[in-house]
Parts: C-alpha cells; sequence; structure tokens
C-alpha cells in the first residue's frame, strides 16, 4: 500500500536534517538543498560514518559547495549509551570516499539537541525531523523536552533491517550506533516513517545508472557526487552500490516512488548479537508505530537525483 502517515503537507516543507556524512548522507545533503519542496531550516551532524569532527568538517564542505546557506550545527560524538564506532570500510577514511571538498565555513553556534528543541519551540508549523544517521541528537532533544513531541509532523529515519545487517548479521549500522536512541523516536507517538536496508539495497549505483547521472548536468556539485559513488567499494553480494540515505529525502519529494506499509517496529537494545536489531510484525494501521518503506521505482529515484542535483553549481 501507498500511504503517508497523515495528509500530506504544504510545501516548502520545513525540516531538520541530522546526519554523519558519509557519501551518501552526502547525495542525500545536496537532494534535499536543490529540491524547492523543501525548506531546510538546519542540519545538525553526528559522529557515525566517520567521527564528529570530520563528519562536521564534511557537512560544512558539502553546503559550501552547494553554494547554499543553511546553519550546520555539531551533535553528540557518542552514543547514549556504549562507545563509537566509525564505519571507514564502507566510507573511506575522510568518510567522503577519499573525495577532498574544498573547507566550507564555521559551524553555527549552539550544540545539536539544543538546536533542534529551540527549532520545534519556535514551529509556526509541524516540522519534520530526518534522520540519517545514529539518531544520538533527536532522541537526546526528545529525552530532554518529551512535550516538543507534539511539534512534529514526521519523523523520517533511514534506519533498521529485517533480513539482515550491514555491521552484524542481525543489525543495520545506524540501528546498531545507537539503539536507546532510535527506541526513543520509536516510542515517540509521532508518524514516523523507516527506510530500512531492505528498501534501500534496490536503490543501486550501477555503471549504467552513473553514467546517466554524469550526463545530467555540468555542476560541480554534481560532478562530485558522480566521483564520490564511483569511488565507493563494490558491494560484497550486491549488483551496485546501495545509496542508502537520499531514499529518506526522496521519500518527502515523491513518495509515489515508494510503496509502504504500517507496522510495529522494535529495536533491541540488549548487549550481544542481537544489539541493534529491529523487528516487525504487521498490525492493525491503528496500533502501528511506523510505516515501513518496502519498495522503490529505483529508476525514477535515479532519474530525480540527476533532475535534482544538475541544479546545484
Amino acid at each position: 500500500m501507498k500511504r503517508r502517515s497523515e495528509s500530506a503537507p504544504a510545501f516548502p516543507r520545513p525540516i531538520i536534517i541530522d546526519c554523519d556524512p558519509g557519501t551518501d548522507d552526502a547525495i542525500a545533503l545536496w537532494l534535499a538543498l536543490a529540491s524547492p519542496e523543501i525548506a531546510l531550516q538546519a542540519i545538525t551532524v553526528v559522529g557515525g560514518n566517520v567521527g564528529i569532527e570530520r563528519t562536521l568538517a564534511n557537512a560544512l564542505a558539502l553546503v559550501a559547495l552547494a553554494g547554499a546557506e543553511v546553519p550546520v550545527h555539531a551533535g553528540a560524538g557518542q552514543p547514549i549509551r556504549g562507545e563509537f564506532t566509525s564505519a571507514p570500510r564502507a566510507h573511506g577514511e575522510n568518510g567522503l570516499a577519499g573525495i577532498v571538498l574544498p573547507p566550507g565555513g564555521a559551524p553555527a553556534p549552539g550544540v545539536a539537541a539544543d538546536v533542534i528543541r529551540a527549532h520545534l519551540r519556535a514551529a509556526t508549523a509541524p516540522l519534520t525531523l530526518v534522520g540519517i544517521g545514529p539518531a544520538t541528537n533527536l532522541a537526546r532533544a526528545l529525552m530532554a523536552e518529551p512535550d516538543l513531541a507534539a511539534k512534529i509532523g514526521e519523523i523520517v529515519l533511514m534506519s533498521g533491517a529485517f533480513a539482515g545487517g550491514n555491521i552484524t548479521p542481525a543489525a543495520e549500522f545506524n540501528a546498531w550506533s545507537d539503539p536507546e536512541a532510535l527506541s526513543v523516536l520509536l516510542a515517540a507517538g509521532r508518524p514516523l516513517t523507516l527506510a530500512p536496508l531492505d528498501l534501500t539495497h534496490q536503490a543501486l549505483v550501477t555503471a549504467s545508472r552513473l553514467a546517466h547521472l554524469r550526463a545530467a548536468g555540468a555542476g560541480t556539485a554534481l560532478a562530485t557526487a558522480c566521483d564520490i559513488l564511483a569511488a565507493l567499494p563494490p558491494h560484497p553480494t550486491l549488483p551496485g552500490r546501495p545509496l542508502h540515505d537520499p531514499c529518506a529525502i526522496a521519500w518527502l519529494l515523491r513518495p509515489d516512488l515508494f510503496t509502504a506499509r504500517p507496522a510495529r517496529v522494535a529495536v533491541s537494545c540488549a548487549e550481544g548479537a542481537t544489539r541493534g536489531q529491529t523487528t516487525i510484525a504487521p498490525t492493525p494501521e491503528e496500533t502501528a508505530n511506523a510505516l515501513v518503506l518496502e519498495t522503490l521505482d529505483a529508476e525514477g529515484f535515479f532519474a530525480l537525483l540527476g533532475e535534482r542535483l544538475s541544479r546545484l553549481r
């Protein structure tokens, strides 16, 4: 079934993106910055694919390369519980597959969780929170001030996996990195959409799709995006490299590209082999806590990427 959790909002939709750039975060940020349907109020940064110092520098550089003016705020470098672990095997030591960007500007003042709370307090229309890294910053904001959940229109997360993980056999990286944070958001009582690995593994960068992206325009951001995608290591089992995080942004722009179903989702916060594992139970719509994206029109998705990223300088 295709369904939004609530009636579709008026555009442009005010959102905050919480991210850990990260190769696929880079493409997701540029997709959002190139889309007039999105009013990007702030970018908050968490340690994830690489450490917080690197993810912050990458986010600032990505915004500057796009010619955008969006405040970027530093956030948590550690999960709510446990130790930080990065993913250099997938994203390279600099988080961008070794592609070096010109440095960006200075970060905006304020700690990410406090900034998220301030935006929610000031919101005059429902605010969408998009999480494409470990959910630490988003969860800390709601843990500090739970009543602010009422100001959230939708939470969209690239998180979870139901048929096997990419960091452990059971768990997807973002969910595994801070399952306590994900559990806070699943319990927040707001419309929540999940783009799990089962969905994002359908968004495969192949040689032909990369060639079509390169041909979509001549801007620096698009060319750099293609360079990043070309530098990604091959996937050990899939016939292409999955592009996870942009799926969360594409859902906001083109929900018609997806099918989805309501479900009851839980995440394991136990230590050991099941930590970060997400499980799904079919449930009546009125008792669901998430809308799980299931299938993707991959050709439409890559056409959207090419059309939007070609708008950037």
